[in-house]
């Protein structure tokens, strides 16, 4: 991992101005205790037509096979609040929140939980898919003991992107 300097810092915590560029790199799927074939997989984080607005581009498998062109637009930056537009109605919110940028939404019976973070001149991505619904609930006996709901996890992704 590369030491970063004050500056790098500092630009780290300023989103997403420290994080524009093309990173690209190897997408780890896995599924239960299986793993799937690696994805070439690259996000695009550029400057857009409006001020405030970026593109974000995440694509996968070699020829850029899957090109999603997204927007990412601020919500209310003093929240860390951003939304992904992805232009057909769906948008999504992100959280930028202790460095990192996080969201979760539900779609087909998955939750989908996203992270993003720099580490050193790398840009780290996860993703778990979690089951909508529980697959057990226990607890909640009496007043004293709250109800707990617990979910399947049904895969785990992984990138370490570098620059280009």
């Amino acid at each position: 991992a590369q030491c970063l300097g004050v500056a790098e810092l500092r630009a780290q915590s300023v989103f997403p101005g420290g994080w524009i560029g093309k990173c690209k790199g190897t997408l780890e799927w896995y599924q239960g205790v299986n793993k799937r074939e690696p994805v070439q997989m690259e996000l695009h984080i550029l400057p857009a037509d409006s001020a405030d607005h970026y593109s974000w581009r995440l694509i996968y498998g070699e020829g850029q096979k899957d090109n999603r062109p997204y927007l990412l637009k601020p919500f209310d930056k003093s929240k860390g609040h951003w939304l992904i537009d992805e232009k057909n109605s769906i948008v999504l919110d992100q959280f930028f929140i202790g460095g990192r940028f996080f969201g979760s939404f539900t779609v087909g019976g998955n939750t989908i939980t996203n992270s993003y973070w720099l580490s050193g001149d790398s840009l780290v991505v996860e993703f778990y898919n979690i089951q909508e619904k529980p697959i057990a609930v226990t607890g909640g006996r009496d007043s004293t003991v709250p109800k707990v709901k617990s979910y399947g996890v049904r895969s785990y992704q992984r990138a370490v992107l570098r620059r280009e």
